[in-house]
């Protein structure tokens, strides 16, 4: 029985054959294409389940033809095929709608992870399954398993109705991006979304922050100022980190969702808005209300409908797609080639615990991006796996031993470091001419210099 249809469209012969050999082989159906016109006659024809669509071709490009295919089919999964060097057309076209991509030349084991999760994995009920849907500005969310496409499903479905939403989870779980999505899919979403970090501000300045403020409401306050409500009338606002909200202000809050109005700071006229409210927070509700830390008529109004974000450790099947995601995303923003995700660091990353969640993998190919040292990667997750603890104990101090693999990588620091200062010497300090020399992107040598802090050595009279 075959796994599913797939159209590999590719101006080279030979490329075209060793695909359709590799997939063949596990039983995919295929269909070649030579060339855009071609791609698209056979997306009309032939329904193809997923198409393997090269960047760069003669006639329609592979952007070209991607529009093409999603004017004509938009069911259909697209996957592109990239050179290192094609960034920036990589995420152009990841807004334009593909589902993923893969660098040439494509590695079997990253074809397999890509075609189970668009096909393989994919729910046929739910269009757009397995998809990472872009709900703002380079901010994707990931649905490729069971669990995330339940809970967009379940997201897009409250979107239409304007009651606050609960969002919980552990830090890093992706709750804004669950509110953002929210927010796309609802009447709002041409209006203002803000959010506004409960945590982050004193509790004595949240007040003004959220409701704004009368002159001589305070020392320094010369003039009106609108708070987060009125500057969101008419959109959504995510109080993030609510939990830490002081129950003083709680009240405030709960009056402005009942009725739907408030006073500034130091106001005496009431003002009227119309605002959707998503709170999301990560510690236990119900703890927080039997200690008196938060009301409970504030939870209940705000928990008309609740979403609890999964840790990435639940969602770990995801984890191969979010690496070529962040990947394409950081790499596009630093001006960076695209790096290689090799099924050996794809391994050590699904068995590392992830306890900084989506938030520490972000970071991590951030890092790899940079440094581009593939075994300090997998060795930084190896080391870094959170092991059991044995209770204190007094022990005997022994001489320490030394650790090869930090002698290793503190030798090439260091030799690095001297490379780069070396290459400014010479050329004056003028960065892009250093940059050019030693054959780096401007951006990564900017990052370089801050890391290692380089400096301009002063002259000695």
């Amino acid at each position: 029985m075959s796994a599913g249809h797939i159209l590999v469209v590719d101006d080279e012969p030979s490329m075209r054959r060793y695909l359709q050999t590799v997939l063949e082989l596990d039983s995919y159906r295929v269909t070649t294409a030579a060339n855009g016109d071609e791609a698209l006659e056979q997306v009309q024809k032939c329904s193809p389940d997923l198409v393997l669509l090269d960047m760069v071709m003669p006639g329609p490009d592979g952007l070209e033809t991607l529009q093409r295919i999603r004017v004509a089919r938009p069911s259909t999964k697209v996957v592109m095929l990239s050179c290192v060097r094609d960034t920036r057309k990589v995420a152009q076209a990841m807004r334009l709608g593909a589902q993923d991509y893969l660098s040439k030349p494509v590695q079997k084991e990253e074809m397999d992870d890509v075609l189970r999760f668009c096909l393989e994995n994919a729910d046929p009920d739910a269009p757009g399954a397995g998809e990472a849907i872009e709900v703002g500005e380079g901010v994707f969310f990931f649905s490729a398993t069971p669990i995330m496409r339940h809970l967009r499903t379940q997201a897009m479905q409250v979107a239409k109705y304007d009651f606050p939403v609960l969002l919980l989870g552990e830090s890093g779980t992706g709750k804004e991006v669950m509110a953002q999505l929210i927010h796309k899919y609802s009447e709002r979403a041409h209006r203002t979304f803000l959010k506004v970090n409960c945590a982050a501000v004193p509790s004595e300045l949240l007040e003004s922050e959220l409701f704004g403020y009368e002159p001589g409401a305070f020392t320094g306050a010369t003039r009106a100022k609108p708070g987060k409500f009125e500057l969101c009338n008419k959109g959504t606002l995510l109080l993030d980190e609510i939990g830490e909200m002081s129950p003083g202000l709680q009240a405030k809050l709960l009056q402005v969702l009942q009725d739907g109005q408030f006073s500034r700071l130091g106001g005496r006229t009431t003002v009227r808005v119309d605002v959707r409210v998503l709170a999301a927070t990560n510690i236990d509700m119900v703890q927080g209300i039997a200690q008196k830390k938060f009301r409970e008529d504030l939870y209940y109004r705000l928990n008309s409908f609740v979403l609890r974000m999964p840790s990435l450790h639940e969602r770990k099947d995801e984890i191969p797609m979010m690496l070529r995601h962040f990947a394409m995303r950081l790499a596009d923003r630093y001006a960076c080639p695209l790096p290689v995700i090799s099924p050996l660091l794809v391994k050590a990353c699904e068995e590392y615990p992830w306890p900084g969640n989506i938030r520490e993998l972000e970071n991590f190919v951030k890092r790899y991006l940079v440094l581009g040292d593939e075994m300090a990667a997998i060795n930084e997750l190896q080391q870094g796996t959170p092991k059991e603890q044995a209770p204190p104990a007094v022990v005997r101090m022994e001489p320490r031993q030394p650790d090869l693999k930090q002698m290793m990588r503190s030798l090439k620091n260091d030799a690095e470091m001297e490379v780069i200062a070396k290459a400014l010497e010479d050329t004056a300090w003028n960065r892009k001419r250093a940059a050019a020399m030693l054959n780096i992107s401007y951006k990564a040598l900017l990052y370089k210099i801050r890391q290692y802090d380089i400096r301009p050595r002063q002259a000695t009279g």
